[in-house]
């Protein structure tokens, strides 16, 4: 199975994992999370950072090692593709200026805002790699459409 097919049963699972679950958000982040880390062997890190307080992305659901607590908004990766409002796909986060190494073994990045209805960004899928360059395009237009899926499920009223 490609790249694609293999996104494509994720995002399946992805809505069946979910449905019915609009009021168990820790628990859809925790499966969404698991879905997606485990169905890629590059995935070392796959996790979520969600607005707490201003200006602070504060640790969610995830898998895999243990991870910073808090990111500044505009801060890192995670922080910027928050503020900037984009996804941000990083080949080698050693060349990424401010780069936050809450893992000496992360070598990439990927990393997709989150909106509620309003189009309110509320925080961000993280996912991180030992391998170099182990993201690209395909991976970004499914997990951006893997985080509306899911959004659209557990933050219509935010």
């Amino acid at each position: 199975m490609n790249k694609k097919e293999t996104y494509e049963l994720l995002m399946k699972q992805i809505a069946s994992l979910i449905e019915g679950e609009a009021d168990n958000k820790v628990g859809v982040l925790a499966n969404v999370s698991a879905a997606i880390h485990h169905t890629f062997e590059t995935f070392f890190w796959t996790g979520f950072y969600l607005l707490n307080k201003e200006n602070t992305l504060q640790l969610g659901p995830f898998q895999g090692t243990p991870a910073c607590f808090n990111i500044s908004v505009g801060k890192g990766v995670c922080g910027t593709a928050f503020l900037e409002r984009r996804t941000l796909v990083v080949p080698d986060v050693e060349k990424f200026p401010g780069h936050i190494a809450c893992s000496s073994l992360s070598r990439s990045e990927i990393v997709v805002p989150i909106y509620n209805k309003e189009d309110k960004a509320i925080g961000v899928l993280d996912i991180d790699s030992t391998q170099l360059n182990a993201f690209d395009e395909i991976d970004a237009q499914y997990l951006e459409q893997a985080m509306r899926i899911m959004a659209a499920k557990i933050y219509t009223n935010q």
